[in-house]
């Protein structure tokens, strides 16, 4: 599983250097057993369709049919399976309607949520062959983000959800993993980005998840499929009952065997911000 760090590794006198912040903010928390988790009962969660109303989001290049129709439907399935296991469910929407990303927090924060997932699927138009999933959380105070776009990335901003940022990146990677055995290990990484409102504005772990290309012909062909949708969505239950629903350590692997995190010199792309986490 690809993990993206702020800083690329450096080699001193033969010796590999991960930046401090780097080692703080997403080496540490993923070896932790000390964070902090909702408790098994009352746990609530807002799960957040992206886009809707007049913004459709990207367009299938398979048809006329848009991310907003997916990420709702994506939404409801993995509503579902969480009221099953106790959780307290709430949507930022329930419906094709129009909705600021002010109010998405809004509905995080009068729900008093103990999470925030937000559902999108990506596209590269008119590139076809970009394809993959990508799991974002917030970027930390004084570290570069994975992904900037219209918006400002002033290392030196605080925001309220940098307050979890061992839980977000900790939730990020295990819903990450799950979802990667869902879509057949097209990997794009964990990644770092200070999305307004949605990641900036939370008082909660929270991620935003790039379920996939609808510019790909292959995913995009596979997200219309409601069977898929409901892989992805019992993917992310699976990773939020996890890393939510346990009291013992976080634990990164990609295979079924359950074994802590290893960041060693061998698993780093010196060149890279990726390093990779077995």
């Amino acid at each position: 599983m690809e993990l993206w760090l702020g800083f690329a590794p450096q080699l001193i006198d033969n010796q590999l250097f991960v930046n401090a912040l780097d080692l703080k903010k997403t080496v540490q928390p993923l070896l932790s057993a000390d964070t902090i988790w909702p408790t098994r009962t009352n746990r609530i969660i807002v799960i957040d369709p992206g886009h809707g109303g007049e913004d459709a989001g990207a367009k299938s290049i398979l048809g006329n049919r848009y991310e907003k129709e997916f990420t709702l439907d994506w939404a409801r399935r993995l509503a579902s399976l969480l009221t099953a296991k106790g959780w307290q469910v709430y949507l930022t929407r329930a419906n094709d309607s129009d909705l600021a990303l002010s109010n998405r927090v809004a509905v995080a924060e009068q729900r008093k949520g103990d999470l925030f997932v937000s559902l999108h699927f990506n596209s590269a138009a008119p590139n076809e062959d970009q394809a993959g999933l990508e799991t974002y959380c917030l970027t930390p105070s004084g570290m570069p983000s994975s992904l900037t776009r219209s918006f400002e990335d002033d290392l030196t901003l605080t925001f309220p959800n940098n307050s979890f940022d061992g839980q977000n990146v900790q939730l990020a990677c295990v819903v990450h993993r799950a979802l990667l055995r869902v879509n057949g290990n097209h990997d794009r990484g964990v990644r770092r980005a200070r999305f307004p409102a949605v990641l900036r504005g939370q008082q909660r772990p929270a991620i935003l998840i790039e379920g996939g290309y609808l510019s790909n012909r292959r995913e995009a062909r596979l997200i219309s499929e409601p069977g898929y949708r409901q892989k992805l969505a019992q993917a992310v239950a699976n990773g939020i009952e996890e890393v939510a629903g346990r009291d013992h350590e976080i634990v990164v692997s990609t295979d079924d065997k359950n074994q802590r995190s290893e960041l060693s010199p061998e698993n780093l792309q010196g060149s890279s911000q990726r390093p990779v986490a077995r």
